[in-house]
């Protein structure tokens, strides 16, 4: 390094893959855009998980076209896990995006839900373990949830910055996506 350059700062987003270093980063979320930017970053401990909630700012296009898109995104750590990656939201939402990862759309007995969820994985098993009979209840019933599990890491990703009394309910339906997990997933998979 020149004499009298500064030295390049890591930015929050890099000290955030650090701070979770594995596959958590690889997120489909996480990969978007370009100039990314993690803020108001919040990690600990929530109903006995290990969690982290922030917001994230990522660029596409360029000139005329460019634009700013903001997400808030909360990640439930489940430790030691390498699951294979599943996306699950809105049909209209994800799906060009997941198709872009080489998914397509996996059909359930609910047409209910096949009508307005699009889940994809290449795994189709471990997405029907996933989308039991209490999960797809569950999503039926918060429509808005876009998911997506990826090594140790199930995310949440909302459009736009939650407000901060957004956040704790939020974590509330993050853990109860994961007690919905069929308990064999853990003692059945490769640790990470």
């Amino acid at each position: 390094m020149a004499k009298g350059a500064k030295k390049p700062r890591a930015s929050k987003l890099d000290a955030l893959k650090k701070q979770f270093a594995t596959q958590a980063e690889k997120l489909g979320k996480l990969s978007q855009g370009r100039d990314q930017f993690a803020s108001n970053i919040l990690s600990g401990r929530f109903a006995d998980h290990r969690v982290i909630v922030f917001d994230f700012r990522y660029t596409t296009g360029s000139g005329k076209e460019q634009q700013h898109h903001y997400l808030t995104i909360f990640i439930l750590i489940l430790e030691g896990c390498a699951f294979p990656r599943l996306i699950i939201g809105p049909e209209n939402l994800l799906m060009k995006v997941a198709q872009a990862f080489g998914f397509e759309d996996i059909d359930f007995e609910s047409a209910e839900f096949s009508r307005k969820f699009c889940v994809q994985s290449k795994d189709k098993r471990f997405a029907y373990d996933i989308c039991n009979a209490q999960m797809i209840e569950y999503l039926l019933e918060n429509q808005d949830l876009e998911i997506e599990i990826f090594g140790p890491a199930l995310s949440l990703s909302f459009d736009g910055q939650l407000s901060a009394g957004e956040i704790e309910p939020n974590l509330g339906r993050l853990c109860e996506l994961r007690s919905r997990f069929p308990e064999y997933l853990f003692a059945n998979q490769p640790r990470a």
